[in-house]
């Protein structure tokens, strides 16, 4: 008999992988060059060539015995050292390899952060709307996702309804920035509002309070924004990165966890981290992609690539009376729903072979989230469904 907690979960299973896999069969059946898979966050853009060089480097001048064998749970510490040393260099940080631990992508760092500081019944915050999985990893760990909204509209944190939701029980807050499903890049003023206020927090009930910063669309940001780095601005943070993004490397399931040497108890995190790793199941990162992405600190994908695939969107959606959030990053736009039942809205979009995900999968309903990361030749060859789609529910051009 399956587990009644894995029954729990399959009944809010990913609303995305279940539209990715309809793109699949929808592609059967008309062509996929007619079906508008805007479904997924899978980039379409190739990794830099570098990736490529550095793979073949490792293979051809490691020792395939100590390539391919076990290391430490958290990883080469080399490999952690040379991470560790680029952060210091871009934000003027002192990390050493000892603050590092590589991962299976961000899903993995989310799964040991929670693991190493949640207890059952403590409470995770985060604001909607919200990535779906960070309630399984709350879950996983005996942990209450506790959501609260940010400012509709903008979707910048709303620190009032926080401050709130704040209480002894409140463990940790999710920040997401770039922020998927919107796109938008949270601004300065509002991380340090957010750091001032977990600081007083923290003091008010005599317990650290931390911030877990998930960070994978850090690099896909346009038009000269800058992201705050949270480890400038609160101690007790831990960043959650991915490379599946900067290097459009999903797949390979690679990242780390990244703290400060000041964090409270760091010495006990470190060690912590090392064991959750173990104790989840997957024992270490990937050890062949912990030696590419050493060699490719310095490389992103093409980002310009994605804010031509932005721009065209957004702008069409705007010019047929959708109301939109500017997305800053990341490669998702989030709109209003032509109607308030976005699940619906969903599933008229698919008249036109157009694949969304409802808003009410990331704790937002009335609204539906795009991801752009696909070919522009088939944004464009979407425009023509997209104005068939508004114009079903009488929307005209502006």
């Amino acid at each position: 008999m399956i587990s009644r907690k894995m029954q729990e979960s399959l009944k809010g299973s990913s609303v995305i992988r279940q539209m990715f896999e309809e793109g699949n069969r929808l592609a059967k059946i008309y062509g996929a060059e007619n079906v508008f898979d805007f479904s997924i966050g899978n980039p379409n853009v190739k990794p830099p060539e570098r990736v490529k060089t550095a793979i073949k480097e490792i293979l051809d001048q490691e020792d395939p015995n100590f390539l391919h064998g076990y290391m430490s749970n958290s990883g080469y510490p080399d490999v952690r050292e040379a991470i560790a040393q680029d952060i210091n260099k871009k934000h003027g940080l002192g990390l050493t390899f000892k603050n590092i631990a590589m991962t299976v992508g961000a899903g993995g760092g989310l799964s040991i952060v929670f693991s190493t500081i949640i207890d059952p019944g403590d409470e995770i915050i985060t604001f909607s709307p919200y990535f779906g999985p960070y309630r399984n990893y709350a879950d996983y760990c005996g942990g209450k996702l506790v959501v609260v909204p940010s400012h509709i509209g903008s979707f910048q944190p709303d620190l009032e309804a926080l401050e709130a939701a704040i209480t002894p029980k409140t463990k940790a807050i999710i920040i997401n920035n770039p922020n998927n499903p919107t796109g938008v890049v949270y601004k300065e003023k509002d991380i340090k509002g957010l750091s001032t206020l977990l600081e007083q927090k923290s003091k008010e009930y005599g317990k650290t309070i931390y911030v877990v910063a998930d960070d994978p669309y850090r690099e896909i940001v346009y038009d000269g924004i800058e992201v705050p780095y949270m480890l400038n601005h609160y101690t007790n943070t831990f960043i959650v990165y991915s490379y599946s993004k900067s290097l459009s490397l999903p797949g390979e399931r690679i990242g780390y966890v990244a703290f400060l040497p000041e964090m409270e108890q760091a010495e006990e995190v470190e060690i912590c981290l090392s064991n959750a790793t173990r104790n989840i199941g997957y024992t270490n990162a990937p050890s062949l992609f912990q030696r590419v992405v050493a060699k490719c600190l310095n490389e992103t994908v093409e980002v310009d690539v994605y804010k031509r695939n932005r721009d065209l969107l957004y702008n069409h959606l705007l010019k047929l009376g959708f109301e939109c959030a500017n997305p800053d990053g990341a490669f998702y736009l989030f709109a209003k729903a032509l109607i308030d039942d976005d699940n619906e809205f969903v599933q008229a979009a698919k008249e036109f072979n157009i694949l969304i995900v409802p808003g009410s999968a990331f704790g937002c309903p009335g609204y539906f989230r795009a991801s752009y990361c696909i070919s522009y030749e088939k944004i464009e060859k979407s425009l023509a469904a997209w104005t068939k789609l508004a114009v079903k529910f009488n929307m005209t051009a502006k």
